[in-house]
């Protein structure tokens, strides 16, 4: 029994392909699941790599954050993403539950027309 039923993609499968042996079909799972553990394997240790090098945050390791985008928060950093202009941020540690606010200031004519000139490329692109 699976999470999502595709028994349409399964009929069109089975309709269009050829069966195949059970022992040939044996076979080639056992390869991938070796290639698996070994690509999972390697993920892990870049990972490692990376956090154990202090290279952990690509972006700023890449110099594509700026020294003023390092100082905020994660949720200063959302609320600016998002261009949300005020913002009331819970914080919960353990059982401790603290909350702070968060002000934003945009220019709001700059974020028309950075909004603007996205769907003006979008338009481009479908024509």
């Amino acid at each position: 029994m699976s999470l999502f039923r595709f028994q349409w993609l399964r009929l069109f499968i089975r309709r269009h392909t050829k069966p195949i042996e059970i022992e040939r079909a044996a076979l080639w799972k056992r390869r991938l699941s070796i290639v698996y553990a070994l690509t999972a394997w390697n993920a892990f240790g870049f990972v490692m790599y990376m956090i154990f090098t202090g290279k952990a945050d690509w972006a700023r390791a890449h110099g594509l954050k700026s020294e003023s985008d390092l100082k905020l928060t994660p949720a200063q950093q959302w609320t600016k993403t998002l261009g949300i202009k005020d913002a009331t941020v819970y914080r919960i540690s353990g059982f401790k539950v603290s909350k702070y606010e968060v002000h934003n200031k945009f220019d709001e004519t700059k974020q028309l027309q950075e909004e603007n000139s996205i769907l003006d490329d979008k338009a481009q692109e479908t024509n």
